[in-house]
C-alpha cells in the first residue's frame, strides 16, 4: 500500500516511515521542514536501506497535495503535520488554529478529490481539558483548555462529521499522551528547532551541556511531589499504534469515526522523569520549580483499554527504556 505521511519527516512521523516500510508499505513523506530537517531521509535511508520519497510542501497546499495523492496512488494517509506546543498555542493561537485545523481542511479536500478515504490523524489527550477522572478514557467528556488542545478537538469534530455525511470515510484519531524516546539505530529522535518545547529533549539538552538548567514549571500541583504527572508513550510503540489503526480501517466494520488513546496507562510526574534521564545517561541535570504554564493540568494518563481490545495494540517499553533511547539518541544527533 502507499501511504502518504504528512509531517512525515518529524519526529513521530519518521519513526512511523519505518515501521511501515520495514513491512513493505511504500511511504511518501511531505513536509515543508518548518521543525524537522531534510537529512533525516539519508538516515531513513540507512534504516531501511532506501530512500522513502519526500514532498517539500505546505499541508495547506491542497494543489500540491492532491498532485502527490494522484502522482504515488496514495491509498491512506497519515496526518501529522501540525503546530504542537501547549505554551506556544496560548502566545499564537491564529497559527495554531491555521495550521492545525485549516490545514486539515485542505488536506481532506485533496483526498476527496483523489477518491483516497482513509485517514489517520495524530490528535492528542489534551483534547480531553482538565481530567474529571483518571485514568482519562475515550468516554470521558472532551473540553480542551488550550489553543492547540482546541485546534485538534476543532479537527476531530470535522472529521466526525465528514464521515457522518459520506460513509466512504474511514478516520481513526489517534489521541495520543506524550511521546518520548527514540528509534534504537540512534539515527533519528527528536531534534526539534530552537528551544525544545517537550521535556524529554529539554532534560537531554541540559545533560549535555547545552543549556544551562531546566524550568520545572510548578511544583504546587496536587500530585505526589508537586510536579505535573504526564503519560510518557515511547515513539516506537506509537508508530506500531499507527500501523494499527491503518490495519483496523482496512476492516469491514471500521466505516466511520473512531477515537483511540494510546498511552501506556502510567502516569510519571517531572521530576521522577529527571531521575530516570540521570540514571540513563549517568549525568546530573539541574532544574528549578518556576511558575505554572499557562494552560497545563496538574495529572494526565490514559486508558487504552480501547486500543488493546479493538486494535491488538499495547504499549510495552517502560520509562527507563524510554530514556536510554532518548539519550542515545541525543549522542549520536551531536555527531549528525
Amino acid at each position: 500500500m502507499s501511504i502518504l505521511l504528512t509531517g512525515g519527516v518529524g519526529y513521530i512521523g519518521s519513526h512511523a516511515a519505518v515501521t511501515l516500510a520495514q513491512i513493505g508499505h511504500k511511504v511518501v513523506l511531505y513536509d515543508n521542514l518548518s521543525n524537522s530537517r531534510a537529512d533525516v531521509v539519508s538516515r531513513l535511508a540507512r534504516i531501511l536501506g532506501h530512500a522513502p520519497v519526500l514532498i517539500e510542501g505546505d499541508v495547506r497546499d491542497t494543489e500540491l497535495l492532491a498532485q502527490t495523492l494522484r502522482t504515488y496512488s496514495v491509498s491512506a494517509v497519515m496526518h501529522f503535520a501540525g503546530l504542537k506546543a501547549v505554551g506556544e498555542s496560548v502566545a499564537q493561537p491564529l497559527a495554531y488554529y491555521d495550521n492545525n485545523v485549516t490545514g486539515t481542511q485542505c488536506l481532506v479536500r485533496a483526498m476527496r478529490r483523489c477518491g483516497v478515504r482513509k485517514l489517520v490523524f495524530s490528535s492528542s489527550a489534551t483534547v480531553y481539558g482538565e481530567p474529571q477522572y483518571l485514568p482519562l478514557d475515550e468516554k470521558h467528556p472532551t473540553h480542551a483548555v488550550n489553543p492547540y488542545g482546541r485546534s485538534k478537538l476543532h479537527v476531530e469534530e470535522m472529521l466526525s462529521d465528514l464521515a457522518v455525511s459520506d460513509a466512504d470515510w474511514r478516520i481513526a484519531c489517534l489521541r495520543y499522551f506524550n511521546p518520548v524516546g527514540a528509534h534504537s539505530s540512534g539515527l533519528i529522535g527528536e531534534d526539534p528547532n530552537g528551544t525544545p518545547n517537550n521535556l524529554m529533549p529539554y532534560i537531554a539538552q541540559v545533560a549535555t551541556g547545552r543549556r544551562d538548567r531546566l524550568s520545572v514549571f510548578g511544583g504546587d500541583y496536587d500530585t505526589p511531589d508537586g510536579t505535573g504527572v504526564r503519560d510518557y508513550i515511547h515513539v516506537t510503540d506509537l508508530a506500531d499504534g499507527h500501523l494499527a489503526a491503518l490495519n483496523f480501517l482496512g476492516r469491514d466494520d471500521a466505516a466511520g469515526w473512531h477515537a483511540f488513546n494510546l498511552g501506556t496507562g502510567t502516569g510519571h510526574s517531572v521530576l521522577e522523569v529527571i531521575q530516570a534521564f540521570e540514571r540513563a545517561s549517568g549525568m546530573n541535570v539541574p532544574y528549578e520549580i518556576v511558575a505554572r504554564r499557562p494552560g497545563d493540568v496538574a495529572s494526565s494518563y490514559a486508558s487504552s483499554d480501547k486500543a488493546r481490545q479493538i486494535l491488538g495494540w499495547q504499549a510495552g517499553v517502560r520509562l527507563d527504556e524510554m530514556c536510554i533511547s532518548a539519550w542515545r539518541w541525543q549522542q549520536h544527533c551531536a555527531q549528525l
